[in-house]
């Protein structure tokens, strides 16, 4: 085969097809499952009510923002900062731990992570403390995991249920608030018996911010949150982010994980079609009625968060 006049190889289309795969499994297998049950229920107009629209455009409206903070380094400027204020490598590793648990609250989970992990290499690697790097990168993800589960848009999972059982903002917050305070006292104990309290000394990296900039996707990203609480029809915050993006950085518009977003489609018809299937609704309202909870952490071991939360919406009311 040749492109733009190269000929590439049998190997090389293989590898580009493997590498696809493994960028996108989930939503490979995320969209199998939908053409699967699609057999045993064909479409029809009943399809357009399995996706919840609310939810897509909030979480495109959020990573759109994200991706164009990230762009003018937004957060690896502000997070540098905060860790050139400590003096030792405990303080370090805990501000880092923290910059990736508060940062899931805000940008989601995994923003969180693409985000701040790099931080964490370039403070651990420029002062010399490589030895605290595994533990940190382990403790990071822990962190970004649980610090995304107090917001409605904490994770995307949160922002799906928040939005598909109409849950009140502080009800919300109040059932994940003991689970949040213990999550923050076990990782900060974890940090303070395994990482010993080592003098640091962070070479000094100057970075100017976009300050222009930053202000514009400050506030869009503030209107992206206040779209889901409904204060602001999250359509009109989708075009108007979409509109300035496309003037101010239409690379962030490029960057969105749209893999995400296809994903959250193929599961909508997935868990859709199978809650029409009368076998597998029974089924799972038996299950789901024994024990809610058990039931869905047994879930997501196997089909992950995301797409147990989309599932097994439809089959319960708790």
């Amino acid at each position: 085969m040749k492109t733009n006049g190269k000929h590439i190889s049998k190997q090389e289309i293989f590898k580009e097809i493997s590498d696809f795969a493994k960028r996108n499994a989930v939503f490979l297998i995320a969209l199998a499952a939908a053409c699967i049950t699609a057999i045993f229920v064909p479409p029809d107009k009943e399809y357009l009510g399995y996706f919840d629209f609310k939810t897509l455009a909030c979480l495109f409206s959020v990573l759109a923002v994200v991706c164009a903070l990230r762009n003018i380094r937004f957060f690896t400027i502000l997070a540098r900062k905060i860790v050139k204020l400590c003096k030792n490598a405990r303080l370090c590793v805990v501000a880092l731990v923290y910059i990736t648990f508060i940062g899931s609250m805000l940008i989601a989970n995994d923003m969180a992570l693409i985000t701040f992990l790099p931080l964490g290499f370039f403070a651990l690697d420029s002062t010399g403390k490589q030895k605290y790097m595994s533990f940190t990168f382990i403790m990071q993800n822990i962190a970004a995991n649980l610090g995304g589960m107090l917001t409605p848009f904490g994770n995307p999972q949160n922002l799906y249920i928040y939005n598909k059982f109409n849950i009140p903002t502080g009800e919300f917050t109040l059932i994940m608030l003991f689970p949040f305070v213990v999550s923050i006292a076990i990782i900060t104990v974890f940090c303070f018996i395994f990482v010993k309290n080592e003098p640091l000394i962070v070479n000094p990296v100057e970075e100017k911010l976009n300050v222009p900039r930053a202000i514009v996707y400050s506030v869009l990203f503030v209107l992206s949150i206040v779209a889901v609480f409904n204060i602001i029809h999250y359509m009109i915050v989708v075009w108007l982010i979409v509109i300035v993006l496309a003037v101010m950085d239409h690379k962030a518009l490029a960057k969105v994980d749209y893999g995400l977003l296809l994903t959250f489609c193929a599961f909508f018809i997935f868990s859709g079609n199978m809650s029409r299937i009368e076998l597998v609704r029974e089924l799972f309202s038996g299950l789901l009625n024994v024990n809610t909870l058990v039931f869905s952490a047994l879930s997501c071991q196997f089909i992950s968060n995301v797409p147990s939360a989309i599932l097994l919406s439809n089959f319960t009311e708790n």
